[in-house]
């Protein structure tokens, strides 16, 4: 008879390895420390206890345009940072941006976080959920956890647990700090800190797209940009989308979720041969999203981040499709609270049903004419971007004064 573990205590299981390797290392290390130490005849060996001030961490390459403005900063202020990521081809790790920048890869999955878990620094900041849930577990020489935020959206959209064993949060609106008050006092966890910096990445955008020169256009770009699980577009239309699109005679460009190739590769490799590039349409995997968004003049997503990126930023209509969203294996499910993406995105745009869906071009060229929806767009960005021009700043200063708390020099 086979044995099978899920995955639920696969990751216990791992968790405990880590745990395990972990008193083993520190034990192991400090004895080893203290053999320097005593052959050094009392003198510091270097590296033994130095602490990098902040570090950075990023799973994933595509957060690189969240934390290149805030480094820059950093580097500027004189503040050192050691950026540490988990995509070998990242773009940090061959980013000039100062004096005292650092990036290293750690390795890829569950290695970059058996390294965290040792890291020695003051300050980690994060983009990541889930510390301490999985296998990303706290580390003993960090004094602080902050985590902040790669898109304008939920705090409870993250999966359960996703940020509670942070020390503070870097947020962008105050529904999401109403979300995080009620689930630290539903589970009993010590309040975190909290300050709303805005979203760095997004005021970087707007400049971004302000410097850029203005695109020469022949007829309409609509873009397909799905998120990826059971609730996404793909998962409830499948390929119908793609053919619905094409018959409006647009250029339509799909973009996938990065995780889809990995969570969802037998789908992806199925719609991609049965849908390949062609002159009405392509595919879309740049590291960047700014060009495709930028040339796009409707998007079609779910209940992606990219939705905000797109309408706020680029101030420019959007289809929202109706998957059912399953708030089940997310913090949302605790609380009774409205999930702030679900009232926000009638406000921006029409909603894609399975009966409206072979009518897609008059849903497009609805929300493309009415100009309603410019001044709820503004609403919404209100609602989510706070300090807007500003969320870098503010997030530097949060650090720097962080820092200073701590008693630590630059």
């Amino acid at each position: 008879m086979l044995l099978y573990i899920d995955p639920g205590t696969g990751s216990m299981l791992f968790a405990i390895l880590i745990s395990v390797i972990g008193a083993v290392y520190f034990s192991v290390r400090t004895f080893l420390v203290k053999i320097k130490f005593t052959l050094s005849g009392g003198k510091k060996v270097a590296g033994d206890s130095e602490k990098v001030p902040i570090a950075i961490f990023s799973d994933d390459k595509r957060y690189w345009n969240v934390f290149k403005p805030i480094c820059k900063e950093l580097c500027e202020r004189g503040i050192a940072v050691e950026y540490l990521t988990a995509s070998a081809d990242d773009p940090a790790l061959k980013a000039e941006v100062g004096e005292g920048f650092k990036a290293s890869f750690l390795g890829e999955g569950n290695k970059a976080f058996a390294r965290l878990n040792f890291y020695n620094a003051n300050i980690l900041l994060s983009t990541t959920p889930g510390l301490e849930v999985y296998q990303w577990k706290r580390s003993k020489k960090i004094d602080y956890y902050v985590h902040i935020l790669h898109a304008a959206n939920e705090i409870a959209g993250y999966r359960m647990f996703g940020v509670d064993y942070y020390d503070a949060l870097l947020l962008s609106g105050e529904y999401q700090v109403r979300d995080t008050r009620n689930l630290e006092a539903l589970r009993n966890l010590p309040a975190k800190e909290i300050e709303l910096v805005g979203l760095p990445y997004m005021d970087e955008m707007v400049k971004r797209l302000e410097n850029s020169p203005k695109l020469e256009k022949k007829g309409t770009t609509v873009l397909l940009a799905p998120s990826w699980g059971p609730s996404s577009i793909f998962s409830k239309f499948g390929g119908k989308i793609i053919d619905e699109l094409l018959k409006t005679g647009y250029h339509v460009v799909v973009r996938p979720h990065p995780q889809s190739f990995t969570s969802e590769k037998e789908m992806m490799d199925d719609l991609m041969s049965r849908y390949p590039e062609s002159d009405s349409l392509e595919w879309n995997r740049d590291n960047d999203n700014f060009d495709v968004l930028n040339r796009a003049d409707i998007l079609i997503s779910d209940y992606s981040g990219v939705v905000f990126d797109f309408s706020l930023v680029y101030d420019k209509p959007i289809i929202y499709a109706d998957t059912e969203f399953d708030k089940s294996p997310y913090d949302a499910w605790w609380l009774d609270t409205p999930y702030w993406t679900m009232t926000a995105l009638p406000l921006l745009g029409e909603k894609l049903t399975s009966e409206s869906l072979d009518n897609i071009k008059a849903l497009i060229d609805e929300c493309m004419t009415n100009p309603e929806y410019a001044q709820k767009r503004l609403d919404v960005r209100n609602q989510t971007w706070v300090h807007r021009g500003e969320g870098t700043k503010r997030t530097v200063d949060y650090l720097e004064n962080k820092l200073k708390e701590l008693g630590t020099s630059k």
